[in-house]
Order: structure tokens, then sequence, then C-alpha cells
């Protein structure tokens, strides 16, 4: 008796010292990144690797807000955070401030087998100078949602331009006859979506921004694509106060049944089927309009993990985000946020296309989709160019004015 009375004892013990000298990794992300959805691939991830205590911190709606604090932090060498989401378009700035561990040691043998796997933009973004910095999470890029109830019923199809989309809208919007209805939401407060709303029809033209380092701006074709978003609001199509909308503005409103065409990400989709949503089983989704004799273009998107160099738990932080970025996790985070695979394969899982059936058609989109300017200043370039491209919306400046600012103060920065 003594003797089990002393097994249960060592073995109460045991368990108290496991607990007490686990490994607790920090971990950061936005608050629109599902957080609810992270908390269950924790609770996953922790009941296999019981020495591992993962506590969660979220904040920040947007990207500039998430690295404004993560900006503060990773400056000052806190070595608070272990692991962080960062947007696709910080791992060059942030390896080269010195803030993110490179993962390679942690990667082994296996480094380019594991970065093979991944499509090719998210390979390509999260390498600087042929060292793996961060690793995918879930892939994005901009896509166009629609009332495929409201087009049908007035027969029409989903718009290949945006002068079609504006003839589209206008024609609805007359018939409904409801004030209520926008006929297109898109970002124009001055956030890093902003940066996408003066890129999308830009590229759509075949127009650069920068070549080898350099400032490349087609100056009509810069002014051409404001002109095309000013007009859709000075038509009545797109709301008067267009340029107070950021991203998640766009997904509410048109949840409610406000918007007919919204462009947006693809985390919207799983929303847009919620239970309470006003839009639930009408909605379409499609690639972008194109200007008149262009090509449709999009916003490539997405979140990377990334492990703060200033961590005092890399080892495990490395696993987790190893863990994060791997298949079983990029088909769950597909199957309960509509997020989109990072792995081609994961877009012909028949799982995931009875949730999300137009996942079919959206490799293609986001495989041709474009990265915005790769640079370790690109918080001064995206500043540029969203505030000039608010101040256009808002109607404060001319398309001429906000594309000559953009050049003034893009040549500055890249000089």
């Amino acid at each position: 008796m003594r003797i089990k009375s002393l097994v249960l004892a060592l073995g109460a013990t045991f368990v108290l010292a496991t607990a007490a000298h686990a490994q607790t990794v920090k971990v950061f992300v936005g608050g629109q990144e599902r957080p609810e959805v992270m908390r269950e691939l924790f609770a996953k991830f922790m009941a296999a690797n019981p020495g591992v205590k993962i506590d969660l911190e979220t904040g920040g709606a947007t990207s500039e807000l998430q690295q404004k604090y993560l900006n503060t932090v990773l400056s000052a060498g806190d070595s608070t955070l272990d692991v962080f989401l960062i947007d696709i378009i910080r791992p060059a700035q942030y390896a080269s401030a010195g803030w993110i561990e490179s993962l390679d040691k942690y990667l082994g043998a296996d480094r380019d087998k594991i970065m093979g796997q991944y499509l090719p933009a998210y390979k390509q973004a999260n390498m600087v100078d042929n060292k793996v910095v961060a690793l995918p999470a879930f892939a994005d890029a901009m896509f166009l949602y629609y009332r495929k109830d409201l087009l049908a019923k007035y027969k029409l199809s989903p718009p290949k331009t945006w002068d079609e989309l504006a003839t589209v809208a206008r024609t609805i919007q007359a018939g409904e006859k409801n004030p209520e209805l926008q006929g297109i939401s898109f970002q124009g407060k001055a956030i890093e979506g902003a940066v996408c709303t003066f890129l999308l029809p830009y590229w759509s033209q075949g127009g650069e921004l920068i070549t080898n380092g350099k400032l490349s701006l087609d100056k009509p074709k810069a002014e051409a694509g404001l002109a095309m978003w000013r007009k859709l609001v000075d038509q009545g199509v797109a709301k008067k106060n267009i340029a107070e909308v950021a991203t998640d503005d766009t997904r509410k409103e048109f949840q409610a049944g406000n918007v007919l065409f919204a462009v947006n990400w693809g985390y919207a989709w799983n929303h847009f089927q919620e239970g309470d949503s006003g839009v639930k089983d009408k909605v379409g989704v499609v690639s972008l309009p194109a200007m008149a004799g262009g090509k449709p273009a999009s916003c490539i998107g997405g979140w990377q993990w990334a492990v703060s160099s200033y961590s005092k738990n890399k080892e495990a932080s490395a696993k987790l985000v190893r863990w994060l970025s791997s298949p079983e996790v990029s088909k769950q985070l597909a199957l309960k946020a509509s997020n989109l695979p990072v792995y081609p394969s994961v877009y012909q899982d028949k799982e995931v296309l009875a949730v999300n059936g137009w996942f079919a058609d959206a490799l293609p989109v986001v495989q041709s989709a474009r990265s915005r300017p790769v640079t370790p200043r690109y918080s001064e370039v995206s500043e540029a160019i969203r505030v000039n491209t608010n101040a256009v919306m808002a109607g404060v400046k001319t398309p001429a004015a906000g594309v000559a600012e953009i050049e003034n103060r893009v040549k500055r920065i890249l000089r």
C-alpha cells in the first residue's frame, strides 16, 4: 500500500514539475485573423506537446495597427513575444531590421523540400538572402464578391470591366430603389488596402511601379486608375464617404446586404455564409474586373508566421511555427475560416471544396496575383501611396495631383 502511495505521489510530483517547467510561447495575432480558430489550433498543439503552453495575445484591427505594435515591441528588443503573424509585405522589412529569427537551422536538411511545397509566391516572400525568415500561414488575394440573387433578378452577368460594373450597378440600383444599396464597396481609407486600390487598375493597364529598385511610374495609367475609382463615387455607384472605408467595413456592409459588389480578400467568404448573414447563399465570387483594354489584376496577400529574434523559447516557437504552416493546419484554416491555402493540393481537397466551392476557381487568381513592391523601405512607400489615394477618394486632391505627390515622395524614398 505504501509503495502504491509512493508511486502515486511521485507521479503527481512529476506532473506538477512538468507543468511548472512548461515553456510558455507568447503568440500575437491580429483581431481580424480569426483568433477563435487559432485557439482551437493551439489547443491541439498543446495536447500533442504537453511541455509547451501557448499564451495568445490579440490586437490591431488592421495591418498598420498590428505593425505599429510589433514595431514598438521589437525595436525595444523586448522578449515578451515569441511568435507573431506578419503581413506578406513585411518579411523583408523585419529581416532587414534583425527582428525575426532565421528558421534554417530548425528546418534542417529538409529546408528546400519544405519550402518547395508552398505556392511559389509564398516561398519567395519568406526567403531573404536565401534564408527562410518566416513560414506561410495562409494565402490571400483580392476578389470581386457580388449579389448573385440580384444579378439573376435583372438577368445580368458578372462584369468583366470596371465600366461594365458601373453600368450593372446603376441598373440594379435604379431598379431596387433602395437608397441604402451601394453599387460597390472598396477600400478608400488610408490603410494598406488603399495601396491595392491604387494598384489594381494600374496593374490592369500593364503598369509597373518599381523596377530594379527605382520608381517606374506610368503617370497617365496611374491617373486613369484613380480617376476610375473617383468616377464611381461621383456616379453614386460607390458611397460619398468611401475615403473612410476600411477592409472590414466593406465586409460588414456587404454581409448586411447593403452592397451589390465588394472588393475584398478571401477571408470574407466564411463570414458571408454565417447563420446571421444577410447574404447567406446569395453570394458569387469572380476575378476582379479589368480596365478597358487591359487584363484583370489582383493583389496578393496572406500572412506569415515569424519567430522573434528576441524570443527566449526559440526551439519551441520554431516547432510551433512549422506545425502551424503544415498542410494539416492549412486545411483546417480553409475549413474553419475560409483562409486560402498555401499548398496547391489543398485547393482540390473534397472536404475543403464542400465548404468553399469557389476555391476551385480561386487557385489561378492566387497564382497570378501580383506582389506589392518588395523593399526594406516598404512602409514609407506604402504611406505615400495610401495617403494620396485616400485624398483622391475624399475629393481633396485630383487624380493628377495625387499621382504627382506619389511620384515625388517615392522617388525621394528610393534614391
